[in-house]
């Protein structure tokens, strides 16, 4: 099997959907010899700041002298993305090795209880991390937390950077419910630590750590401002990001005694720190600096606009934006648009995109005054916008990982976005 072979099989397990339960992961992992159950694990839940504090997390612990295995997901432009260790993706043969042998495993299964997409990765990233020899494992959740297949594993700590409205259709319609699914990675006994703030939100966590007997450390209201925080710069832009730092650094105090970490070790991973689609700055020769960010939904919207505020104060954007179907993009437009100069409205590359003909009267009715306009294509607004002196591309990871393609050429070297896709069957609950 190829490489290409190895993902387009991948990409045939998306028409499954997504399978919000635990039994086909475990299965699959039994069936593996639960490659899991060897390896030390920081399991990382929540609505925004999650793929952030993961990276943090992995470059504190490689600064330290472990060998660190980061998963996460999706990926922006790379299948290999996902599944990192010691910031090293995943190579093409390992994935190709791999996927070979699951696709003969399989075969065992019937058809009602194929694993999908995301269990089949889940447990291939833990055997990859357990043959690297990995001494710790960032572990993000994909969605939620109690039902995701990455629930599978014990940790040393459970991690909830925060709860907002995302997936609403999948985790619930309220925040007490969303919070609860995302408090599902609780597990008993094992210390947990959250940035939340919001008071319902606590008292969810608070009510789970105690069922549990899970030791809880909530950060403080000015945890963004302790040290190292206090005289570090960090590489991530943005106030959100300092929060995402101080819970990382929270995380790290909580596990001093199986994990050790000096000092200098901690500031120099915070250093050391980069993610691409995180406010990342891009600016190809002769065109405008333009902010590729993976904001996606109100809270993300509202980090972005308090970081463009502060990075760039005196500037208002062309924002670009698109965004999927079943995302809150009237909220999330409704936080941005008073920073634009203008709006160009872009369709995403996935069946699920918003058309810019349902965004557009959303967005004029939000800002009668401001300049929006439909683009056929992103690569249509780039080219409307090569002039301006300031752009914004936002509302998707699926519209950073394309545009990333177009403005930083040297990131995508493959073009694997395709498979973030959830695919047309309906989610189901195990």
């Amino acid at each position: 099997m190829t490489y290409r072979e190895a993902t387009e099989f991948l990409y045939e397990l998306r028409w499954l959907g997504v399978k919000l339960g635990l039994e086909h992961t475990r299965e699959l992992a039994a069936r593996r010899g639960n490659p899991h159950e060897a390896l030390r694990f920081i399991h990382v839940a929540g609505t925004n700041g999650k793929g952030s504090t993961c990276t943090m997390l992995a470059g504190i612990y490689r600064a330290a002298g472990l060998r660190v295995g980061l998963f996460t997901s999706p990926h922006l432009v790379s299948f290999r993305e996902r599944i990192q260790v010691n910031g090293r993706p995943i190579a093409e043969a390992e994935v190709a090795a791999r996927v070979a042998e699951f696709r003969e495993v399989l075969r065992g299964f019937s058809p009602d209880r194929m694993p999908t997409f995301f269990e089949v990765v889940t447990v291939l990233a833990a055997e990859h991390f357990l043959a690297q020899g990995c001494d710790l494992v960032i572990w993000e959740t994909g969605m939620g937390g109690r039902l995701d297949s990455t629930n599978v594993v014990t940790p040393l700590a459970s991690v909830i950077t925060n709860v907002q409205f995302d997936h609403q259709q999948w985790l619930g319609h309220t925040l007490p419910e969303i919070a609860a699914e995302k408090a599902g990675i609780i597990k008993p006994g094992i210390p947990v630590v959250t940035a939340a703030r919001d008071p319902v939100v606590l008292g969810v966590i608070r009510a789970v750590a105690h069922h549990q007997e899970a030791p809880l450390t909530e950060l403080p209201v000015d945890a963004e401002n302790q040290p190292p925080l206090d005289h570090l710069e960090l590489p991530l832009q943005g106030r959100h990001q300092r929060l995402n730092a101080a819970l990382a650094l929270a995380t790290v105090e909580v596990l001093q005694k199986v994990l050790p970490v000096a000092p200098d070790a901690v500031v120099e991973g915070l250093r050391s720190v980069s993610l691409a689609g995180r406010f990342q700055i891009v600016q190809p020769a002769g065109a405008p600096p333009t902010v590729l960010d993976g904001a996606h939904n109100p809270g993300g919207a509202m980090a972005l606009r308090l970081a463009l505020e502060e990075r760039f104060p005196e500037q208002r954007p062309t924002l670009i934006l698109g965004a999927l179907q079943e995302k809150d993009w009237p909220a999330f437009c409704e936080a941005l648009l008073p920073l634009a100069n203008r709006v160009l409205l872009v369709p995403v590359a996935s069946t699920r995109s918003a058309k810019p003909t349902d965004l557009l009267p959303v967005c004029r009715r939000l800002a009668p005054a401001l300049a929006i306009s439909e683009c056929a294509s992103l690569a249509e607004a780039l080219e409307q916008s090569a002039t301006d002196s300031l752009r914004v591309i936002a509302g998707s990871l699926y519209l950073v990982g394309e545009a990333l393609t177009r403005l930083a050429p040297d990131n995508a070297l493959l073009d694997e976005r395709v498979l973030n896709e959830k695919g047309p069957a309906d989610v189901s609950r195990g």
